[in-house]
C-alpha cells in the first residue's frame, strides 16, 4: 500500500490549466482499482492518494504521468506502507 503526497510547487497558479487532465488521470487510477482514496492536503497544500494493487516502480511511472507532475504544479513523494493491522472493513489492505 502507498500514500502519494502531491505538494504544490511554485507553479501552483497553473493548477487550473491542468485540473481537467489531472482529474481524468485520477479517474483512470480509480478505474484500474489502484487508487482507493484521494483528497486535498489542508490548508491548500496539495493532494494525497492512497494506492494499492500496484508495485512501487509501476506507481512511480503512473505518478510521473500525472499532468500536475508533468507541468511541475506539484512535486510527488511516495511512501510505502506494509499494513499489519486494520479495521475489518480494510482487511483487503493487509499484507499477506
Amino acid at each position: 500500500m502507498f500514500i502519494v503526497l502531491l505538494s504544490f510547487s511554485d507553479n501552483k497558479t497553473q493548477a487550473g490549466q491542468h485540473m481537467n487532465a489531472h482529474n481524468e488521470w485520477l479517474k483512470h487510477g480509480f478505474d484500474e482499482d489502484v487508487f482507493i482514496l484521494a483528497g486535498s492536503i489542508q490548508p491548500a497544500k496539495g493532494g494525497s492518494i492512497l494506492a494499492h494493487n500496484i508495485s512501487l516502480s509501476d506507481l512511480e511511472d503512473k505518478v510521473n504521468e500525472d499532468p500536475f507532475v508533468v507541468a511541475n504544479v506539484v512535486s510527488a513523494e511516495i511512501i510505502e506502507i506494509a499494513p499489519a493491522m486494520a479495521d475489518p472493513r480494510l482487511d483487503f489492505l493487509l499484507t499477506k
